[in-house]
Parts: structure tokens; C-alpha cells; sequence
């Protein structure tokens, strides 16, 4: 049985059916609202003890239990006996809710709240968000330490919601709707200076001129008596431009306005025509999250997320053809490695990995060439190592080859644009292939000019932009990084800015003093907040501060410190030999696995290199320079975002170090 929990009013819970479950007493309904209070997270035993009773009774673990028990009944009626429960759990110390964010009122009201505004129906959509509100949050409840804190949380979005709600009816040019809402809003909450701006805005745009001057007068004199304040700048402002009617008052639809009227027509167009047509509406919503991917961190979260669901969904009808398009129509070029969300990049390569087995085996080239494209682009930093763990395997970079092969065959632009993004990620095999990479680019950035396919421009010129790193040609980095924000710029490319100005970071750092360098980066990292791509943010800022003391010859942090993310292990040697724990160091290089073949796998292997020499390990540092030797004549700056100099500077460090061991042991 499905069931839902509500917390924005009085502690309930609903059927399937909408029918009301009975949850027994209100300690009952305390436990669940303290659940619920945790999200998701455990609740120890003693904890719910400590919060339901101010005195505990002697027998209080018991109770607590029989409560849980009681309530375990009530929400799944239907649980089998001995079976494990599914929604209220049992873990460790104490008790978790294991609810779906939308089958709790208020953790799907905070969802909402906090998400992208829907440019389709802003509206429409704060409204239903509203209306989730039965009453006070936790109304049955009274001022108890542990609801607190949340109850507060909760009404704080409630408000903030009613006053994006009034900023969307302003913005649709429906001033009058909003000043019911707004004068009751203000009188409960005198304190909310935004409450009071829009409610003298949405009066002034209703032609109530002298009603709208009233009310800042209101405000001055509640604000005052309130809280013994004047108004903030914005509510003088606000007055001021009433009085002598500022044009910039008055509704101007502008072109973002017309923009977003055109789109809720055409939305409202589209859900007349297909009200029922699934795999119409799947390959439609996977298009749209292509497009959504590449506005920002929130659009791009949203389309991994809502990516997945369409090409589950598509599966679930049975068609392979339409899952075929529905996964490879998502063709956002990556320029990244690691993937930031591993787990899903799983489940899509296994996907389309089904779905090239189901499609018919004549024909359908262009959908086969999208599926392989596709698992080579999800499959990145996966090709096997020097020392291949079972399971690797090098399906990876076979399907970019077939992919490649079939889109030149087919003299397709926008999928071999597609198919070498997937040759891109596999191009790792080995060190030293920034020419191959530069190639690439090279071809992608001609193709895709000569196409109109802007995103792969970007694409083809945010990989040169790597690759000139490599090759130590930085006044060629430096071009191919203004036409990248160029072309980010003429296509509202926002997440572009993240790699070129960690690129440009790194120019400063090769040049500027330690201080400067740290401080390009740590601007640089700011940009990773919200960015939605955690592959690139994990570790990075730790990872850039480390090559800029290595490259001026200062020591490395402690051995002891975190934050290195994925680099963790190729960087811990370092950090502990650095720290005088030699052994820990030794001990840390022989079970040292080899880094993932991607962008940084030069940079790791001369960190390595650096630690192997400093603790005199023959067998770790003969293995760090075969691996660096294919990159001799490149920089470990491979990934345009960090550098660690001239590979054969480490190089000329290894053969010394193997040298002075060789002397010693003849001796």
C-alpha cells in the first residue's frame, strides 16, 4: 500500500485511496513527526526517550518500540509477517522513515520550494505548492526543543513561498490577484519588509496609486513600533518612484516575459495534442533535459535525474526502438572525465547496453551509433588499468570506435560530433596523447562550425584548450579559451566560465607568486558551488592548492588533512612522507592501485613519482616512470585546470633517484 505523511497541519497519513490512517495516540504521532523532523536519518532510541518525556517513564525503550510497532501496522497494513518493514525501519540504535521525498508533505513542499521556477506555470506551480499547507507545521504539537527548529525552517519557506508566488503574478501582469494574499500576509508577518514592497507594488500596478502610498506609510509605522526600525533602502526606494511615477514602475513584458508567454502557450498546445501518448512525451522530456543540462547546476542535477526516470520509463513500454532514441537523444557534450554521478552513468551504459541487444539486427544505424556513443561518453575514466581488477574490460573503447565508424559511414555531422565526443573519453590508454586529444578537438571544433552545432564547438574548444596545456602551448590554450567563452556567451552556455576560468587559474599559477596562484584558485573554485557537476568539484581545490606548492617547492600539507576526494589515494604517499612517516608512506605505495586513465592520470603518476623518490622506493618508482615516459614531451597539466610542470622534470628526478640507489648498492 502506498501511503502518504503529512506534517504541514495536523500529523497525519493517508492511503492510497486518500483514506485517513488511523495512527493510534499522539505519542504515536510523535514518534512520526520526530521521523520525520530526522529525514531520513536514524533517530536513536534514547534520543526519541529523551524528546517524547520530560520524565521518562521506567519502562520508556519498551514503549518506544510499542509505538513504533503500532505505527509499523497502521502504515503497512499489508506487510507480510517477519518480513523486513519497508517505510519505518529499524537501524543501528534507533528508528529511521524511509519515505520518497514526495510521499511527505513537507520534505516534497521544501523540494518545490527550493527548485528552478517552472517558466510554464510559475504561478500555477507555487500555488499547488501552497495549498499542501493544512494548517501550522506540526500543528498538534506544542512548543517541544526537538520541532522547534524545523517548525521555524518550514514556516520561513511557507513565506518565502507566498512571496514568490506574489512576484509571479506581478510578473504575469496579474498585480490585482496578488493583493488579497499579500494584505493578509503582511498583517500576520509585520515584519517581512518584502512582504510590504510587493503588496505596495502589486497596488500601484493595479492603478491604486494612493492605496499603494498608504500602506509604506503602514509599514513605516509598524516596522517602527515593531521593531523600533525605518525601512530598509528597498521600501524608500519603492516610495520614492511612487511619488513621481518611474517608468521602470509600470509592467514591461521585455523579451524574457514574451519569451515565457510564447512557452506556456505551446506547453499548453503540446498537452492538448498528446494527453495520452507516452513515448511521444518520453522522447519529448528527454530533449528537453539535453537542453536543460546545459543552463547551470540546478538544470543540470535535474536532467540527470529526470533523464534516468524517461529511459526507465521508456524500458518499461517494451519498445527498444523508442528507448533507443530516448537515450541517445540526450547527446550533451561532455568534457569531463569523471562522471558525477557514477551510479547512474552504471545503470545508463547497462541500459542502452540492453537496448542495442532488443533493437532489430537490420537497420537502425544512427540509433546503434547513439547507444555506443553513449557508452563510451558514460563510461569515462573506466578503461582498464596497467593492472586490470576483474570486471574491467575494454568495451568501453570498443564502442567509441564503433560508434566513430558508423557515424563516418553515415556522414551524419551532429552524430560524428556525438561519436568523437565518445573517442574524447577513451582516449586515455595510456599517458602522453594530448596530440591525440588536440586532433580531435581539432576535427570536432571544424565539424562543428561548419555545422551550426555550437555545443560541440565549445566542446571541440574546451578539449584544445586541455590538450595546448599538455603540449605546453598556452598562448594556443589562451585562443581557444575566449572562443569557448565567446560561443558560451552567444548561447547562454553559463557552466563554460567553470572550465576556462579554472584554466585561467592555472595560467597564474605557472607565472604568479604562491599567494596569487592560491588565490586565482580558490576564485576559481566558487564556481563549482552549485555547479552540479560533483566528478569536476570533489577534491579539486585541495588537488590545485597541492600543485602550486609542489611547483614553488614548498611542502605539502599534513599527512593528516581530508578533503582530496577522488585523489585520495595518489595523494596520500605524498602527504605522509611529507610528514616524516616514512613506512606509512612505503606501505601506502605498494598497495597503491593505478589512477583512472583520464585527465589527470600524469598529474597522479608524477605525485607518485614525487612521493616514491622522497621515501627511496625502487619498485614504486620504476613503476612510476614507465608510466610517465609516454609523456615525456608533454606537461602534467593535461586537465587545464591544474599543472604539475614538465613530466620530464619528474622524469630527470626518477632516473637520478634509481641512480644513487644503483651507486649504493654496487658500493
Amino acid at each position: 500500500m502506498h501511503v502518504t505523511i503529512g506534517v504541514l497541519g495536523a500529523v497525519a497519513a493517508w492511503d492510497e485511496a486518500g483514506e485517513v490512517l488511523a495512527l493510534r495516540g499522539p505519542k504515536h504521532r510523535a514518534v512520526l513527526a520526530r521521523l520525520v523532523v530526522a529525514r531520513r536519518r536514524v533517530v536513536p532510541v534514547a534520543r526519541l526517550v529523551a524528546d517524547l518525556w520530560e520524565e521518562p517513564p521506567d519502562n520508556a525503550v519498551g514503549t518506544v518500540r510499542t509505538f513504533v510497532g503500532g505505527l509499523r501496522r497502521a502504515l503497512e497494513p499489508d506487510r507480510p509477517p517477519r518480513t523486513p518493514p519497508r517505510l519505518l525501519v529499524t537501524e543501528g540504535p534507533g528508528y529511521a522513515l524511509r519515505a520518497a521525498t514526495e510521499d511527505v508533505d513537507a520534505w516534497r513542499f521544501e523540494q518545490a520550494v527550493s527548485a528552478p521556477a517552472d517558466p510554464s506555470r510559475p504561478a500555477a506551480r507555487l500555488t499547488e505548492t501552497l495549498d499542501l499547507w493544512r494548517g501550522p507545521a506540526f500543528a498538534d504539537f506544542g512548543d517541544e526543543p526537538w520541532l522547534r527548529a524545523e517548525r521555524a525552517r518550514l514556516t520561513e519557506l511557507r513565506l518565502l513561498a507566498v512571496e514568490r508566488l506574489a512576484e509571479a503574478h506581478l510578473a504575469s501582469g496579474a498585480a490585482a490577484r496578488a493583493v488579497p494574499d499579500l494584505d493578509a500576509h503582511v498583517t500576520e508577518h509585520p515584519w517581512r519588509e518584502e512582504g510590504w514592497r510587493l503588496l505596495a507594488l502589486a497596488l500601484y500596478r493595479s492603478g491604486r496609486q494612493a492605496d499603494a502610498l498608504a500602506v509604506l506609510r503602514r509599514a513605516r509605522g509598524t516596522l517602527g513600533e515593531h521593531l523600533g526600525v525605518d525601512p530598509g533602502p528597498r521600501l524608500r526606494r519603492l516610495e520614492e518612484d511612487i511619488l513621481r511615477q518611474a517608468a521602470r514602475l509600470d509592467p514591461d513584458p521585455g523579451p524574457d516575459a514574451t519569451a515565457g508567454l510564447v512557452w506556456e502557450r505551446a506547453t499548453a498546445a503540446y498537452e492538448r495534442a498528446v494527453p495520452s501518448r507516452a513515448g511521444t512525451r518520453l522522447e519529448s522530456a528527454a530533449g528537453l533535459m539535453r537542453d536543460l543540462a546545459v543552463t547551470g547546476g540546478g538544470g543540470l542535477e535535474a536532467a540527470r535525474h529526470h533523464r534516468a526516470a524517461a529511459v526507465a520509463a521508456a524500458e518499461q513500454l517494451g519498445d527498444a526502438e523508442l528507448t533507443a532514441r530516448v537515450i541517445g537523444v540526450y547527446d550533451v557534450p561532455a568534457v569531463w572525465t569523471r562522471s558525477d554521478d557514477p551510479e547512474q552513468a552504471r545503470r545508463l551504459v547497462a541500459a542502452a547496453e540492453r537496448t542495442l541487444r532488443r533493437l532489430p539486427p537490420e537497420g537502425h544505424d544512427a540509433a546503434r551509433c547513439r547507444l555506443l556513443a553513449t557508452i563510451a561518453v558514460e563510461s569515462r575514466g573506466t578503461l582498464p588499468t596497467d593492472r586490470p581488477a576483474a570486471g574491467e574490460s575494454a568495451r568501453p573503447l570498443q564502442a567509441a570506435r564503433q560508434a566513430e565508424e558508423i557515424a563516418r559511414r553515415l556522414d551524419d555531422a551532429p552524430l560524428l560530433a556525438f561519436a568523437l565526443n565518445g573517442t574524447f573519453m577513451q582516449t586515455f590508454h595510456r599517458t602522453g596523447l594530448a596530440a591525440r586529444r588536440d586532433a580531435i578537438g581539432a576535427e570536432t571544433v571544424a565539424l562543428a562550425a561548419r555545422h551550426g552545432l555550437p555545443r560541440y564547438e565549445v566542446l571541440g574548444h574546451l578539449v584544445r584548450v586541455q590538450s595546448r596545456c599538455a603540449l605546453g602551448d598556452l598562448a594556443g590554450a589562451d585562443r581557444h579559451a575566449t572562443a569557448a567563452d565567446d560561443l558560451a556567451a552567444r548561447h547562454e552556455l553559463p557552466l563554460v566560465g567553470v572550465f576556462t576560468t579554472w584554466y585561467r587559474a592555472l595560467r597564474t599559477s605557472r607565472a604568479a607568486p604562491p599567494a596569487t596562484a592560491l588565490a586565482a584558485y580558490e576564485r576559481a573554485a566558487e564556481l563549482l558551488d552549485g555547479s552540479g557537476m560533483a566528478g569536476l568539484r570533489d577534491g579539486l581545490l585541495p588537488l590545485a592548492r597541492l600543485s602550486v606548492a609542489v611547483r614553488h617547492g614548498a611542502p605539502p600539507p599534513d599527512g593528516r588533512d581530508t578533503g582530496w576526494g577522488p585523489y585520495e589515494p595518489w595523494v596520500r604517499p605524498l602527504l605522509l612522507a611529507a610528514g616524516g612517516r616514512r613506512a606509512e608512506a612505503r606501505a601506502a605505495l605498494r598497495g597503491l592501485p593505478s589512477p583512472p586513465r583520464d585527465l589527470m592520470s600524469e598529474a597522479l603518476w608524477c605525485l607518485v613519482a614525487r612521493a616514491a623518490v622522497a621515501v627511496d622506493d625502487r619498485a614504486a618508482m620504476l613503476r612510476a616512470r614507465a608510466q610517465l615516459l609516454p609523456a615525456a614531451g608533454e606537461q602534467a597539466a593535461g586537465s587545464g585546470l591544474v599543472s604539475l610542470g614538465p613530466v620530464a622534470g619528474h622524469l630527470e628526478d626518477l632516473t637520478a633517484a634509481l641512480e644513487r640507489g644503483g651507486s649504493r648498492r654496487t658500493g
